[in-house]
């Protein structure tokens, strides 16, 4: 039996690397009719703790639906199946290896709602959900949309990191944790808002622990940040 399980497993996960991959490279409903997937709605008292009381089993389907928000009645979740033997890496919708950069870099997809941080030879080393700027803010009465292009960081701020111009009627003061500025007053920051979608005035967010990891593990002054937009229009 120990030995149908393993080749059960291995099968599984070798189709799962095979298929994945180009599933990947979007999310959202669409995926609700994919073979490898199935979408639940939230009732009214569910919650990710208690749909999911494996932890690595919520983090992986929260940053694979990109939001850390407390789950509300009707809300679509998608979830891959079998979902206990998947890594963390599986679910990216990045490539695990890229041509070698010169130096680190750090791409931030705003189409796909997703960071990926590659080091000099072009290893993954971590990605996470992101929510960059929205087409247009109301309360300033301009498009606040993330620019795209080649950037490099500026400046960095720890965990006491806050905004001098957000919210507006406050002349600033939200928080921004572990920042990182790389354009004007634009800045990748932590975040406990990240709703599956380009939300924000034109920073980037991501999860704070992420956010952390890249201040304090990856990040230094300098390091080249290139920001595009994929071109998957359901996932903006």
């Amino acid at each position: 039996m120990k030995k149908f399980n393993l080749k059960l497993m291995l099968a599984i996960g070798f189709f799962l690397a095979a298929n994945f991959s180009a599933a990947f490279a979007f999310f959202g409903q669409e995926l609700c009719s994919h073979p490898e997937f199935k979408c639940i709605k939230a009732k009214s008292n569910d919650s990710w703790k208690s749909l999911w009381p494996d932890s690595h089993d919520r983090e992986l389907v929260q940053r694979f639906n990109r939001t850390n928000l407390p789950l509300s009645a009707s809300q679509w979740i998608v979830v891959p199946k079998h979902l206990s033997l998947l890594r963390y890496f599986d679910l990216s919708p990045f490539a695990l290896q890229i041509e070698p950069p010169q130096g680190r870099l750090l791409i931030i997809d705003i189409s796909k709602l997703a960071f990926a941080a590659y080091n000099s030879k072009g290893e993954l080393l971590h990605w996470g959900p992101v929510s960059a700027g929205k087409d247009f803010c109301s309360d300033i009465n301009e498009p606040c949309q993330t620019p795209l292009g080649t950037f490099r960081i500026s400046r960095k701020q720890g965990s006491d990191c806050i905004s001098s111009e957000f919210p507006v009627k406050t002349n600033g003061g939200a928080p921004m944790p572990y920042c990182m500025h790389f354009y004007k007053g634009i800045a990748l920051h932590g975040s406990k808002a990240l709703p599956g979608h380009n939300a924000s005035h034109g920073c980037v967010r991501v999860y704070t622990r992420d956010a952390r990891w890249l201040n304090e593990s990856f990040a230094t002054i300098g390091t080249k940040i290139k920001i595009i937009a994929s071109g998957n229009s359901k996932a903006d």
